[in-house]
C-alpha cells in the first residue's frame, strides 16, 4: 500500500474517533449544562448487557470512498485505471462507513429500576460504570434524557 493511503487511513481513523459521542451516564453536552434536573429515587431490580450500535454518518462513507478510490487508482493504466479507482471508491465507501459503525460500537447496560412510587423503568445507557440489583440509585432527566447514577 502506498505512502498516501497509509496517511488517508490514518486521518479517517482520526476524524471517526472525533465523531464518537458518548452515552454515558457521566457524560453531559453543553446544551445540559446549568438546566434544571428532575431527580427520582429508586433501587435497581435487574441490569442486562446490551450493545449501543455505533454512528452512521456520511463521514465514514466519504473517507472510505477516498481512501478506495486512491487505492484503485494506483492500479493499472488507462481505461483500467479509471475502472480501478471506480470500483476502488465504491468499495472504500462502503468498507468505511462499515468501519465507522464497529469502531464506535459500544457495550451498554439496561438497568431495570424500581421507583419510590412503585413504578419500575428501564434506562439504556453505556456501561461504564458498575450497577447491581439492590443499588440504591437517582434517575437524572432532562430534556427527554435520564440517566442512572450512584
Amino acid at each position: 500500500m502506498r505512502t498516501t493511503t497509509w496517511v488517508a487511513v490514518t486521518g479517517i481513523l482520526l476524524i471517526l474517533s472525533g465523531c464518537m459521542s458518548s452515552n454515558s451516564g457521566d457524560v453531559y453536552s453543553r446544551d445540559e449544562a446549568r438546566k434544571t434536573q428532575t431527580v427520582r429515587l429508586g433501587v435497581v431490580e435487574s441490569v442486562r448487557n446490551v450493545r449501543l450500535e455505533g454512528t452512521k454518518s456520511p463521514i465514514g462513507g466519504g473517507a472510505g470512498a477516498v481512501v478506495g478510490g486512491i487505492a484503485g487508482s494506483s492500479i493499472g493504466g488507462g481505461r483500467g485505471q479509471a475502472i480501478a479507482t471506480v470500483v476502488g471508491a465504491l468499495v472504500g465507501g462502503l468498507a468505511g462507513s462499515a468501519a465507522e459503525e464497529g469502531v464506535t460500537r459500544k457495550d451498554g447496560l439496561e438497568i431495570t429500576v424500581k421507583l419510590e412510587s412503585g413504578n419500575l423503568v428501564a434506562v439504556v445507557q453505556e456501561a461504564d460504570v458498575a450497577f447491581n440489583p439492590g443499588d440504591k440509585v437517582r434517575l437524572v432527566e432532562s430534556g427527554g434524557t435520564t440517566r442512572v447514577t450512584h
